[in-house]
């Protein structure tokens, strides 16, 4: 892996060169093996805070943990091309428009002892947008090689603050086109729902359950390119104890190790049928 500005990272997708690099800003990595009609992504799945933040923020680290998405880019680290977000969400999210992107309560709890000064706000939302600066270079120079492209759009939730039975795997789809790939998405959703978990854990599977799809790395790449599809997937933290921090890495492996099968299936069913 290489350290890269954001403006080699887009030269060498625009150039089709194969390489893995992170930004120079370390907010972001981006892998590309080879080019191929699909993206693994992980906007959430980053735990960095920079130090300027730290006194002023009111979250403990845990309290950011506990609303990020760990594990969710080993589940999909094996892929050719792999783009994830290094930074907690709680500096930006990267699945929120740039207007909204930074928190000024995050799930109930004020998030700063004192306004966030205007400086430190212009320097995560450049994060943010170069960004996604690289993911229009990216599909764009994808959907002119193969012109339908698919993203895995990886999240993960917390199961236990829900007050009723919730699925294992949700997909929301309401900012795609139904009409378009509603098979496709039966089809994902039967797919996770047939995996083989330890410990137990039976893999159900719904569509808009808990989430509806309404992320802005889905929003931004749908509205920007006709012919990419995005499945956003989440996986409630059954692979960790969401109240003590402690991964369960024989599921995080188990699920890594299924979804090497699943996901390429995926690609060739999305490619039979568009």
């Amino acid at each position: 892996m290489h350290k890269l500005s954001v403006s080699d990272i887009i030269s060498n997708i625009e150039s089709g060169k194969a390489f893995e690099a992170v930004s120079d800003d370390y907010s972001f990595t981006l892998k590309i093996e080879k080019y191929v009609p699909y993206i693994c992504g992980a906007v959430h799945d980053g735990h960095q805070f920079r130090q300027s933040l730290w006194d002023n923020c009111l979250h403990t680290e845990y309290e950011r943990w506990y609303e990020e998405d760990p594990c969710t880019k080993q589940m999909v680290h094996s892929f050719p091309i792999v783009i994830a977000g290094c930074d907690s969400r709680f500096e930006y999210d990267l699945n929120r428009p740039p207007e909204t992107a930074i928190f000024d309560t995050a799930w109930g709890k004020q998030l700063w002892k004192e306004t966030l000064p205007e400086n430190e706000k212009q320097h995560s939302l450049g994060k943010h947008a170069n960004f996604y600066k690289v993911v229009n270079t990216l599909i764009g120079k994808l959907e002119s090689n193969f012109q339908n492209v698919i993203v895995f759009d990886m999240h993960s939730y917390n199961w236990k603050r829900w007050d009723r039975e919730v699925p294992v795997w949700n997909l929301g789809t309401s900012n795609v086109d139904n009409d378009r790939y509603g098979n496709l998405i039966e089809n994902w959703r039967a797919k996770l729902g047939a995996l083989q978990l330890p410990n137990g854990i039976q893999s159900t599977s719904k569509i808009n359950d808990t989430f509806q799809g309404n992320g802005y790395f889905l929003k931004y790449i749908t509205q920007n390119f006709r012919n990419t599809l995005v499945l956003a997937t989440e996986i409630s933290k059954i692979y960790c104890d969401e109240l003590s921090g402690v991964i369960y890495p024989e599921v995080v492996k188990s699920v890594e190790n299924q979804l090497k099968d699943l996901i390429p299936l995926q690609v060739e069913e999305f490619h039979k049928s568009v």
